[in-house]
């Protein structure tokens, strides 16, 4: 199988040219180092980040590129406070920030939040958003209620798309072929990912982008025997669900002195396959024969995103930018009974599972009033939000109303910079949104920087987010012999408020050999009514979402660059001190609990090959958390559950061919082979005991990717 996979690249490598946006094109370079400091996340008007009030980590593309990522999972795996864990059951990524889950933070892409199965915004799975547009990913941490609104509390991510070029033609593709574990085939085993984009100049003043991308996931198999298997021992099937994935993006952009038009369209489909490892033998004693059947699912994703967005100047000062967007995503599910022997399917049964849609509108009005001191900002988000959701996925009765729902958000929003001196800047800002299902919600915020003597930045963020609770917390309905689980349309969002403070500072050290980059950060996230599942009934036992808990963190962390000629080294750490107070409980736990983190990057810039060595190395120490268990007396009581510490390892290296026409990044990921991991830190549900172990990866995997840019 290893033979075949060496054979297959060889083959790649002599019979064709590949190609992605890569930008290290002489001229593109340049443009692109130019733009390294300059943010737009939080900012009246695009500004380099130093001159930015908000601290804003910034990927680049070149980031994007040395892992040689394909979507935002890949990329965001290594990126301190950050966890990325896979879901093998459903094929999906969960993320969390600050030990806060994709609920508290925002996705956005170029300031427009992403729809998702769950609304608009938040609970994104990060293997669904492609990164071959991308220019740069900003991220804020910390609340960002009153620049982007609910659901913003531990920070944002903005996913920044390229608009532009510096050739009137740009022709990219790429292949990329990935082990999955030590598994690999042209076609059944492995992942296989192939891209195409073309950018060119209409005229002088209108730019067009189209890109595709395909990528195939042919599962982890592990011991699995796949699709065809024919005997009832388990087997059948697969370890982690194959998926085949395709996103097609279109962009027109028009721009003309100081007023800019873009449309941007993104269209994103995902084939998640699942076959049951349960078979019916269906054995006719009169014939000794046996005809195998076997029920299986195909879950189909599907999302669409439409954006429109015009911004500039009236009246040389006064800055708009205003943004429209209508977005959907369904999730389909076929079942069919598969009669194995024939490759036949039976009782084939299609419907909609799940579905969301939304329109969305932010304006920002900058420059309002304005002065050598004093610059004020006012804007506006408009959201129309709808899910529907099938008797499987959420009721039983089709026919109840509950099934369809709304969500409108209202929302108007000001700021103001104010210059206090040369070197002090103060931002407040305040939020009002209005829904039809909550009370009205007011949050506000206040950012500072100053700028000591000997280079060194001090800036504060400080402010309060809600969290709106999602679709299954006010609507879930699942109630049979077994099960009584309910949402609660009654549901307050969450309150939220969060204090960040970052010192940094540039200096030279090694009699001024090597740069350094330092900066120290303090936090504190507060998150109260915090909605969780609870018993509302013992017998029968029913459950029911309700705001009842506390959420406090603590952290402290560093992030710390050198640089020396071609060598850059990164090193940062982190610790966060967590508690949870469940009020429903009479002996909860509100004790904190640790976790510590590390990571590090070595990029080695090698002139003579005209190559970059890259290590990327995280470190997760234990992670802890209270679990409700029956002690050796009968009593329910809190115990410290653990979930054991593991580490992360990747590496690639690059090399450029033809004057950067051609690239070839080979690298391994999960060098020290992680699978997964012990823990004790869940309970077990009604049919199910606790979990001992989380999957977390298929061990150690191997890629090659081959590029190819034609500039016209």
């Amino acid at each position: 199988m290893r033979k075949c996979f060496w054979v297959y690249f060889c083959i790649l490598l002599f019979n064709y040219s590949y190609s992605q946006e890569i930008n290290k094109i002489e001229q593109d370079t340049t443009r692109i180092e130019k733009l390294d400091e300059v943010v737009v996340t939080g900012q009246y008007n695009s500004q380099s980040l130093k001159k930015s009030v908000f601290e804003v980590k910034v990927l680049k593309r070149t980031d994007i590129e040395q892992r040689a990522a394909n979507n935002l999972a890949d990329l965001l795996n290594q990126v301190l406070n950050i966890n990325i864990t896979p879901n093998i059951s459903t094929g999906k990524t969960g993320v969390s920030l600050f030990g806060l889950d994709a609920q508290y933070f925002k996705i956005l892409i170029d300031n427009i939040p992403v729809i998702n199965e769950e609304g608009i915004g938040n609970n994104v799975d990060l293997t669904l958003i492609n990164l071959d547009d991308v220019q740069q990913i900003e991220i804020v941490e910390g609340s960002m209620g009153v620049q982007y609104g609910a659901n913003a509390i531990s920070g944002v991510i903005n996913i920044i798309t390229k608009k532009s070029s510096l050739f009137k033609t740009q022709i990219n593709a790429y292949v990329q072929e990935e082990t999955v574990g030590n598994e690999f085939e042209l076609f059944q085993q492995g992942r296989h990912i192939q891209s195409l984009k073309i950018g060119h100049y209409i005229t002088d003043n209108i730019f067009t982008n189209i890109a595709y991308t395909r990528n195939s996931f042919g599962g982890f198999w592990d011991n699995r025997k796949g699709e065809i298997y024919d005997q009832n021992d388990g087997l059948r099937g697969h370890a982690w669900l194959p998926k085949a994935q395709q996103n097609a993006k279109l962009l027109l952009n028009y721009k003309k002195k100081r007023f800019n038009l873009f449309y941007k369209f993104d269209y994103f489909d995902e084939k998640i396959d699942k076959f049951n490892n349960i078979i019916d033998l269906n054995e006719n004693p009169s014939t000794e024969t046996s005809d195998p059947l076997a029920l299986d699912e195909i879950f189909t994703n599907n999302r669409f995103i439409h954006h429109l967005n015009t911004n500039g100047f009236l009246n040389n000062d006064l800055h708009y930018n205003l943004s429209f967007s209508y977005q959907e995503q369904t999730k389909d599910l076929e079942t069919y009974t598969y009669r194995i022997r024939n490759d036949e399917k039976l009782n084939i049964q299609k419907g909609e599972y799940l579905s969301r849609a939304a329109f969305f509108s932010r304006g920002t009005f900058n420059n309002l009033i304005r002065t050598d001191k004093f610059n004020f900002q006012a804007g506006y988000e408009l959201t129309n939000e709808r899910g529907t959701g099938s008797p499987l996925a959420i009721r039983i009765d089709p026919e109840d109303d509950m099934t369809k729902q709304r969500l409108n958000n209202y929302d108007l929003f000001a700021s103001s910079e104010i210059k206090i001196s040369d070197k002090f800047n103060l931002r407040p800002g305040v939020r009002a949104s209005f829904t039809n299902l909550f009370d009205n919600q007011y949050v506000f915020s206040l950012s500072s920087k100053y700028f000591f003597k000997n280079d060194v930045e001090l800036r504060t963020v400080i402010g309060s987010a809600n969290r709106t609770p999602n679709y299954d917390e006010l609507y879930t309905y699942f109630v049979d012999v077994n099960h009584d689980v309910q949402g609660n349309p009654f549901l307050n969002p969450e309150r939220g408020i969060s204090a960040f403070i970052h010192l940094k500072k540039k200096y030279s050290i090694a009699n001024e050999l090597v740069d350094v980059k330092s900066k120290i950060s303090a936090s504190y996230i507060n998150v109260n009514d915090r909605i969780e599942l609870i018993v509302v009934q013992q017998n029968p036992l029913a459950f029911m979402y309700n705001n009842i808990d506390v959420y406090k963190l603590f952290g402290l962390f560093s992030e710390n660059t050198f640089q020396y000629n071609q060598l850059k080294f990164q090193l940062g750490a982190s610790l966060l001190a967590v508690s949870k107070i469940l009020d429903s409980n009479v002996n909860s736990k509100d004790d904190f609990l640790y976790n510590i983190q590390i990571n590090s990057t070595i990029n080695y810039l090698i002139p003579k090959w005209d190559a970059t060595l890259s290590i990327f190395f995280k470190h997760i120490g234990k992670q802890h958390q209270f679990v409700e268990r029956t002690n050796s007396e009968g009593n329910q009581e809190y115990q410290k559950g653990t979930t054991q510490s593991y580490n992360w390892l990747d590496t690639t290296i690059k090399k450029s061919f033809l004057d950067d026409k051609i690239d070839a990044t080979f690298g391994i990921r999960n060098l020290l082979n992680i699978s997964s991991v012990g823990t004790t830190a869940f309970s077990g549900g009604a049919h199910t005991a606790a979990p001992r172990n989380i999957q977390l990866a298929y061990g150690r995997s191997y890629f090659l990717k081959f590029a190819y840019n034609l500039n016209l």
